[in-house]
Parts: C-alpha cells; structure tokens; sequence
C-alpha cells in the first residue's frame, strides 16, 4: 500500500474552508480513481498546517493519479493562500484498536534514518513500540510510512480527544528518545494535529 501526502500551510481564518473543499469535492473525486483506498485530513488551527493523504492500492495507481489530483492540489494552496509539499510514502504499518471518534486527534513524528535500516526500523515500531502504545489511555490507531530512498518515516498515532493526547506527552516523549536513540534517528518535526476527516481504508497490517 502507498500513499500520497500534501501538506499546505495557510492562513488560520481560512482552515474551515480548506476542509470544506476537500470534503466536499476533494475526497469525493479522489475516492472514485482507479486504486484509492481513502483519504484523510489533519489540521492545525493555531498554525494553519493541514496534511491530506491519500492511499492506494500500489504505487502504480498513486503515480497514474497524480496529473488529475495536481489541479485540486493548486486549488486548495489559492484559496488557502498557502504552499503545497508533495511527499511519497510506502504504507509499512497500518495498525487500530478503536475506530477513530469524532473529536480525534494524531500526533505525527518524522524521523530520518540509514535508509538501509528501514526494515529494522519497521519491525521495532511493530514489535517494541505498539505494544507500548496500545497500553496508553485513549489511544486509536497508529500508522507507519517510510520513503526507502531517503530514509524518512512518518509516525502518525490517533487518540480519542486532544485531552487523550496531551496525557500522553511525557509517556511518547520517553518512547521516541528510547526509539530514535537505538536505531540512531534523527526527529526532524512533531506536530499534533485535528482528525478532521477519517477515511483511510488502508486494511491491518499487524
């Protein structure tokens, strides 16, 4: 499984509009291409970041999709009077325990690592971190991808509400100094996010 994320960074008044938009002809579009197994949305009202991504089926589907979706993509920066990052990414971990509420938050940390470590990286995350997150209140759901070429990973977890996640600071704090320190990982950002939309249909992977 693949993914595609575009992340836009715009002004604040502007965020509900932004979602409306990827709701409302966004989501509905990208649904009905050839190989999408979803979408969803995170925003930062405070900051204006808001991050889409899309699944596919394979890598196949996510590039023949990418002429259609660079109109959207245009679109959304303009009204949101912002700037569009494209990133590329393999699905490696696609893990729930609880559906996602209304009201969830996720957290994201990217790391970059030895891109020759990416299988060693995954197969820690599976086997040492998600038992320790499944253990912490209110938590979800977690997702891995990885860019195998640059050695970049994107660790998003969701729980139930903001009040869930802001719990878990210290507890993930401690886990991603343990995590990053053993597999000599750099975190190059962390942000915590709204779920607005949560429609990946990425199936288990654990």
């Amino acid at each position: 499984m693949y993914a595609r994320s575009t992340t836009v960074r715009g002004d604040p008044q502007r965020i509900d509009d932004a979602i409306a938009y990827v709701r409302d002809e966004v989501m509905p579009t990208v649904q009905g291409m050839s190989g999408c197994v979803g979408l969803s949305m995170l925003c930062d009202r405070e900051s204006g970041r808001c991050i889409i991504t899309s699944a596919w089926a394979d890598e196949t589907a996510m590039h023949a999709t990418e002429g259609a979706v660079h109109p959207m993509r245009e679109r959304l920066a303009e009204m949101y009077d912002g700037q569009a990052e494209v990133n590329e990414w393999e699905i490696a971990i696609l893990h729930r325990l609880h559906e996602a509420p209304e009201g969830a938050c996720t957290r994201v940390t990217w790391t970059r690592g030895d891109p020759g470590q990416m299988d060693r990286t995954v197969d820690t995350v599976r086997m040492a971190l998600l038992p320790r997150l499944e253990d912490l209140e209110g938590f979800c759901s977690v997702s891995v991808m990885v860019n195998r070429d640059n050695g970049m990973s994107a660790l998003a977890a969701t729980y139930m509400n903001r009040e869930a996640m802001h719990a878990t600071r210290e507890a993930v704090s401690k886990m991603r100094d343990e995590f990053t320190q053993q597999l000599d990982m750099d975190v190059m950002d962390m942000a915590e996010f709204d779920l607005v939309l949560a429609h990946l249909r990425v199936p288990e992977t654990v």
